[in-house]
């Protein structure tokens, strides 16, 4: 047991830091650019309301719903990107939605890729984010629970240490009209760091 130890010592050893991957990919990038911190901001826990856009009679008679919840996001991937999950339930408490998402920073481009799971609808999102101008602008392409396709955009803005604004605007026409606020969620922090 010790000499085959000693022997993945010495080979490990014996290996030279700027060795190539297979087939003479190069090897791999271990540490995140400066860039890669760009979604720090949503580290912490955070106390949400949500205001989902409703339309219609009930809309007119009732107003639009809020929705309270918990936001809470933490740093991971070795710092290449973050990884959050949102709660959010009906003013009664009922479980509306939970949601967790990974974010990875990607330097080739300078944009985030990212990977949403609807845990209670059993379906994955993909999307691409980038920042700019001091807030995280999100375009995703999905298929709403009725089959229709849509485009979003999302935007975190007004963004402070101790709350942002996540909106949403979405179009059912590829970007020709959109429901501007379609999702608007307003937050404050109630937390620096988030229980996993």
């Amino acid at each position: 047991m010790k000499v085959c130890t000693v022997a993945l010592l010495l080979a490990l050893s014996a290996t030279p830091a700027s060795v190539q991957g297979q087939h003479g990919a190069p090897a791999p990038v271990r540490t995140p650019p400066r860039e890669a911190s760009q979604f720090d901001f949503l580290v912490g826990q955070w106390e949400v309301v949500a205001q989902p856009h409703v339309s219609g009679l009930a809309a007119r008679i009732h107003g639009s719903p809020k929705l309270p919840g918990i936001w809470k996001a933490w740093r991971g991937l070795d710092g290449w990107g973050i990884e959050d999950e949102l709660r959010l339930t009906d003013e009664s408490g009922n479980p509306r939605l939970l949601s967790h998402c990974v974010r990875l920073y990607v330097p080739e481009g300078g944009q985030w890729s990212q990977m949403s799971l609807d845990v209670y609808r059993s379906t994955f999102q993909a999307s691409m984010a980038e920042w700019r101008d001091g807030e995280m602008h999100i375009e995703t392409r999905g298929t709403d629970a009725e089959g229709r396709p849509f485009v979003t955009r999302s935007r975190f803005r007004d963004i402070r240490p101790d709350r942002f604004v996540f909106q949403q605007d979405r179009s059912f026409d590829d970007g020709r009209t959109w429901t501007e606020n379609f999702l608007k969620i307003e937050a404050k922090r109630v937390a620096a760091t988030a229980p996993r």
